[in-house]
Parts: structure tokens; C-alpha cells; sequence
């Protein structure tokens, strides 16, 4: 890997170029990482050059470039359209399992694969995907973005999934651990509770984490969700689910992305800075701070004693898309 270190925050841009502000943002040695948006793309051909770009701003041979990410799963969440397969909402890949199992999976690893290989095309490292939530009807923001609500065919088809974006040498992202799918509040806009018990939440919601986990996933995203089971703090700032489930229970050893610091469901436990301390405390590896570029530049100010760790740059390092020598 690079010798130095890849910093912990993921900032966003505004535009469909770079302006002289994002470029002098993005070259700030505590940004690792560039989230994409659907404000952010024309067409192929803009697409190409932006990304291009970016690839670019870190360019000395000791340094680690940008990992680029995207939001792109399929159905309502994906953010390049136009140029781009349309790729189904993994709900209808659920359906399908329950007529024709082998034939979903198929499919699965077949839009994984075509999802890998448009993306990795443009240089794109990771589609934050798959959707590990258990659909049980609850939750509307997660809906058909999951497989289904049983975790056994969650599992079979996320790890379809998972085989075609290997194919095309990109990453999985599983999200939002332990599970987003029984609660109703979406996080964006409030912090979601659930007050189940952990039985309940071992017995349905971690089964696909945990299998996924044991194939060696390369990287998790947290839900700004509060188990109180467990702990008061939202799961993606708190200690007790990142280093003593995650990590210790379950043994992950891949990259934990916290999800986007500016939601709501993150606001609940301070301002900006106080979010992002807790969640690098908390053992997130990578910070995405979207749609606030004030606010990112002022975390980037008064984070100006973190230093980047050696131990997250391992991590988020095996997340750089490998060439595959496809077409």
C-alpha cells in the first residue's frame, strides 16, 4: 500500500467539474475518499473526465489517491441513470428466489457483475452495496432496497451479488449493521430506535452480517440507529457495536464505514466535530460528510490534531478497485 497514510473522512463535491475550493478540500491529507451523487453526472463522457480528475488531485507516488464510492444499488438508489443498465430493485431479485432459486442467484451475481463493470469503467471503486437489511415491512426507507425478509435468502443472493462485483474487481459495502430494517424513522431525517431485545436482533437481523462476515467481506457501513438493547449511542458512534460486536464477537477485520455524518440520526449526539470524534473513537474507519460543505471544511479545521491510522489505511487500502483485464 502507499506509504502514507489514507485519511478518514469521505467528502463530496458540489458539482459535475472540480472547482478550485473542492480541489484544495480534496487534497487535505484527512480526506481518503470521494462520494459521488446523481448532481454530480451528465453523461459517460463528463463522468469519465470528473473522475478522471479526481484520481489525479493525490498524484505524488507515495500517496494514497481517492478512493472513489457511489451510492449506486439499483431500483430508487442509483445515482447514474442515463448511459447507465438499469439495474432492478433487489426486492425483485427476492421475489424471484422463491419461484426459482438457482435462477435468482444467477441474476443476482449477473447485475452485480454489470453494476462492477459500468462503474469500474469510470474508475469508480466501490458501489455501496449490497443491502444486508431483513425486510419485515417496518421500514420504509430500506423496502425493496432489500432482498428480502428472510435472512437465509438475504444471504444467498447477497452473496450472488457480491460474486459479480468481485468479478469486475470492485468491493462489497454490506450496510447498515446490525440491521435497518425494524424501525420506521428514516435516519436521514430523525434518529431511528429500536427496542428490541438482543435476542431478537441476533436471531434475524445478524444472521446475513454474520454470514457475510465469515466469507470476508471487505467492508460494512453502520445505521444511525439506536438499539437500546444495548447501548444509548446510535450504532454507527457506538463502541459497544463496532469493537466489542463487530469486531470482537463477529470477528470482522474488514473496513467500517460510519453512514453520512450529516444525517439527523447522527445530530442527536452533537455538532459536527463532537459526531465525527465519537465515531473514529468508536472505530469507523471512514467518515462520510455529504451535502455540507461548510460544515466539512470546518471539520476538517478542528480535526487538525487526528492523525490518520495506520491500521484504517490497511483496511480501506483493500478496497481500491483491481484491474481484471475484462472488457
Amino acid at each position: 500500500m502507499p506509504s502514507q497514510l489514507i485519511g478518514p473522512i469521505m467528502a463530496d463535491i458540489p458539482g459535475q467539474e472540480l472547482t478550485a475550493e473542492d480541489r484544495e478540500v480534496l487534497r487535505h491529507p484527512l480526506v481518503g475518499g470521494v462520494i459521488l451523487f446523481t448532481r454530480n453526472y451528465r453523461d459517460p463522457v463528463q463522468l469519465a473526465a470528473l473522475c478522471k480528475d479526481l484520481l489525479a488531485l493525490k498524484s505524488a507516488p507515495s500517496a494514497p489517491r481517492l478512493l472513489l464510492a457511489v451510492d449506486h444499488e439499483g431500483g430508487r438508489v442509483q445515482r447514474f441513470r442515463v448511459g447507465f443498465t438499469r439495474v432492478p430493485a433487489m426486492a425483485t431479485l427476492g421475489r424471484l428466489y422463491l419461484e426459482d432459486a438457482p435462477r435468482a442467484c444467477i441474476e443476482a451475481q449477473h447485475w452485480g457483475a454489470t453494476l462492477g463493470r459500468e462503474l469500474a469503467g469510470y474508475g469508480i471503486d466501490l458501489s455501496f452495496a449490497p443491502v444486508l437489511d431483513v425486510d419485515t415491512g417496518i421500514s420504509q426507507v430500506i423496502g425493496d432496497r432489500a432482498f428480502s425478509g428472510d435472512p437465509q435468502v438475504v444471504i444467498a443472493l447477497a452473496r450472488a451479488l457480491r460474486a459479480g462485483l468481485r468479478s469486475a474487481g470492485l468491493a462489497s459495502t454490506g450496510k447498515h449493521f446490525p440491521g435497518h430494517g425494524n424501525v420506521v424513522a428514516d435516519s436521514h431525517l430523525e434518529l431511528p430506535v429500536d427496542r428490541r431485545a438482543m435476542k431478537l436482533i441476533e436471531a434475524l437481523d445478524l444472521v446475513p452480517f454474520k454470514a457475510l462476515i465469515d466469507d470476508g467481506i471487505e467492508s460494512l457501513m453502520m445505521a444511525h440507529v439506536r438499539y437500546t438493547a444495548l447501548d444509548a449511542t446510535p450504532a454507527s458512534l457506538s463502541r459497544k457495536w463496532i469493537m466489542s460486536v463487530l469486531r470482537r464477537k463477529l470477528a470482522f477485520r474488514g473496513a467500517i464505514f460510519c453512514d453520512d455524518l450529516s444525517m439527523n440520526g447522527a445530530a442527536v449526539v452533537g455538532n459536527m466535530e463532537e459526531r465525527a470524534r465519537l465515531a473514529l473513537h468508536a472505530g469507523c474507519d471512514m467518515l462520510p460528510v455529504c451535502n455540507d460543505r461548510a460544515a466539512c471544511v470546518a471539520l476538517l479545521d478542528a480535526l487538525k490534531d487526528v492523525k490518520s491510522r495506520r491500521s484504517s489505511s490497511q483496511r480501506l487500502a483493500a478496497l481500491y478497485r483491481q484491474e481484471t483485464g475484462s472488457t
